[in-house]
């Protein structure tokens, strides 16, 4: 189980003071499908990197099954079974898709391994498997990879940052099935930051951070309602 405990977050501001991105977030996850929803700069994706590592939290703890992982690297937490998607995946020159998903399953994988993956987000595996991740790839192909990455890896917490960006010759319920999948494997549970419909339609809970702070929590029926009511005329676009 993740918790967070009063967890706090500060930027330096324009002005030289400080701006205050989270503000004392405290929240228990262990449900399938967690999405995390809001406007754009309300400190969504903040509260995401701060969960994976890549950020540290101004105060407060983060927790995974009770371990204190507050001051863990990123690369601690990956050991403890956190892993990552980025918004705009990560391109290295020099290593084949093969590679990438072999390092994410920890072992070395038979091409026909390794193409498994690939047919499970929709790419033409022998098309892509020996293919360097460099800026061949655009950008939609990249998101698919890191997907299938995070299913090689097969963690107990899974975190995705806008995982429908760049996909849309890839339909939604491809996707869904990927996540559905994801869970069989590894019955942990997967934290998606969104504000697709679609996507939050299939979360068992939903959170809503607005201007640094938890707005609603709980679950579809009860907080979809409030989230389209209070979100028109805002604007999603990437950010916090």
């Amino acid at each position: 189980m993740l918790e967070l405990q009063n967890v706090w977050f500060s930027a330096p501001a324009e002005n030289g003071g400080k701006s205050e991105i989270l503000k004392n977030i405290s929240l228990k996850i262990s449900e399938r499908f967690v999405a995390i929803t809001g406007p754009n700069g309300s400190g969504k994706s903040t509260l995401a990197k701060i969960v994976a590592g890549i950020i540290t939290p101004t105060s407060g703890r983060v927790l995974l099954d009770g371990e204190d992982i507050t001051e863990l690297s990123v690369t601690e937490r990956a050991k403890r079974g956190i892993s990552f998607a980025f918004q705009q995946p990560v391109r290295f020159k020099g290593l084949t898709v093969k590679d990438l998903i072999s390092l994410a399953a920890g072992e070395k994988l038979s091409v026909a391994a390794a193409c498994a993956y690939l047919s499970e987000v929709g790419l033409c595996a022998k098309e892509y498997v020996n293919r360097e991740i460099n800026a061949s790839l655009s950008g939609g192909e990249l998101k698919r990879i890191e997907i299938a990455e995070i299913l090689a890896r097969a963690t107990k917490l899974s975190i995705f940052d806008e995982p429908e960006a760049g996909i849309d010759l890839w339909s939604f319920n491809n996707l869904i099935k990927v996540f559905e999948k994801m869970h069989e494997k590894t019955h942990g549970s997967i934290l998606i930051i969104s504000h697709q419909e679609r996507i939050l339609n299939i979360a068992d809970r939903v959170i809503m951070v607005k201007d640094g702070e938890i707005a609603a929590d709980g679950t579809k029926e009860d907080v979809l309602p409030k989230l389209f009511g209070t979100m028109v005329g805002c604007r999603f676009t990437e950010g916090n």
